[in-house]
């Protein structure tokens, strides 16, 4: 960066490095995407061409070269994905800002780039475009790592199947969405 008499304002950056030694996970989600999946027309309640998409993407994320093979594995549901990285991560001097930022960046560009392969005949609507968050969580070894990754499974479980049997009433059963969730919920303040 070149000095100036601004170089000062560069003080007011906090530092964000995440603890050496530590598992990384970035777990990136989509944000709105209630609302742009309807935009979108997604089949419900799993529409394959939308969830190859996120896998298309997420593989593009792992894969390439901006993260340096520092990525080791990547877990997906729905509008989310979790990013696994080595304990011995350095990228960035392994900060937190720098990190999650890359990956979110990298996975938008990538959906973005892919969208026409999976929806060839449905170019993205302007005022729903997709947009992914993203935080990063430190573990400090394969066990909670393990069990980090059976907790996103089994939500994974729990809500395809909420959805599933949401959508069922929908579109078999001649439910309105409210009247669908009113059931589900009903049933399971019954149990």
């Amino acid at each position: 960066m070149a000095k100036s008499r601004y170089s000062y304002v560069r003080e007011f950056e906090q530092p964000d490095g995440l603890l050496p030694s530590t598992f990384l996970v970035i777990r990136i989600d989509g944000k709105g995407f209630h609302a742009f999946s309807k935009a979108h027309n997604f089949v419900k309640p799993n529409d394959a061409n939308a969830l190859d998409l996120m896998n298309e993407a997420a593989k593009r994320t792992m894969q390439g070269r901006e993260l340096n093979g520092e990525c080791v594995l990547a877990f997906g549901e729905s509008d989310e994905y979790s990013f696994l990285f080595k304990r011995s991560c350095k990228l960035y001097g392994r900060r937190s800002s720098k990190l999650v930022t890359l990956i979110v960046s990298l996975f938008t560009s990538a959906y973005v780039f892919l969208w026409p392969k999976y929806f060839p005949n449905s170019p993205l609507v302007y005022e729903e475009l997709p947009v992914f968050d993203g935080r990063v969580v430190q573990y400090p070894a394969e066990p909670e790592v393990r069990d980090y990754m059976r907790w996103r499974q089994v939500d994974t479980h729990i809500n395809n199947m909420y959805n599933t049997c949401f959508w069922s009433l929908v579109q078999e059963g001649g439910m309105t969405e409210q009247e669908a969730h009113k059931e589900l919920k009903v049933r399971n303040d019954l149990e």
